[in-house]
């Protein structure tokens, strides 16, 4: 039962990442207008997106481990065009594209600075979800932001969410054995 779930939580995962930022994509085709899009929030998730693809190449994970982040590092990017395109300044695109090509290598210069960031991958993600939230809160607006996509990125979280929930009750099960294999060694 296990293989038949996991082969469906991770190919759906994959999936739905495949197809993740086509709708807001479309939709800021279809607007010709990135209104609404947070340009911070988007460059925290490709950051975040740029060390977690980084780091599994560097230790050479298996390619479908991680098979979804040059998909979604792609699909970013091409949003990222989107953005400068239509705000008018398409020349500034160049500048973060050279950071982001330039991070890539300096990540992979030390062992402890690629460790170092992906220990902060979480963080950066979170981040880009605040930045995205503050934004639409402080403009009101949502413009042409897609909520499909936000949609689509609650179901790969979601899925995520239950190897999450059982690896701390499996951790806790662990904790619970030793603390009473202690206590049955002691009463002997």
């Amino acid at each position: 039962m296990e293989a038949p779930l996991l082969w469906f939580c991770n190919y759906s995962a994959l999936g739905v990442s495949a197809a993740l930022k086509l709708p807001q994509i479309s939709s800021v085709l279809r607007a010709q207008s990135a209104r609404g899009i947070s340009l911070p929030s988007l460059l925290l998730e490709l950051a975040g997106f740029l060390v977690f693809l980084r780091y599994q190449s560097y230790y050479e994970y298996p390619l479908l481990t991680y098979l979804e982040y040059p998909i979604l590092l792609t699909q970013d990017l091409v949003l990222l065009l989107c953005i400068f395109h239509f705000s008018g300044h398409v020349e500034r695109a160049a500048f973060y594209i050279a950071l982001f090509v330039s991070a890539w290598f300096v990540l992979s210069l030390r062992k402890w600075i690629m460790d170092l960031a992906m220990n902060f991958c979480t963080f950066i993600s979170a981040a880009s979800k605040f930045a995205q939230l503050q934004y639409l809160w402080k403009t009101r607006d949502s413009g042409a932001v897609s909520a499909l996509t936000w949609s689509l990125a609650s179901y790969s979280c979601a899925v995520l969410t239950r190897f999450v929930v059982t690896l701390a009750l499996n951790i806790w099960v662990t904790a619970t054995i030793l603390r009473y294999r202690k206590t049955a060694v002691k009463a002997e």
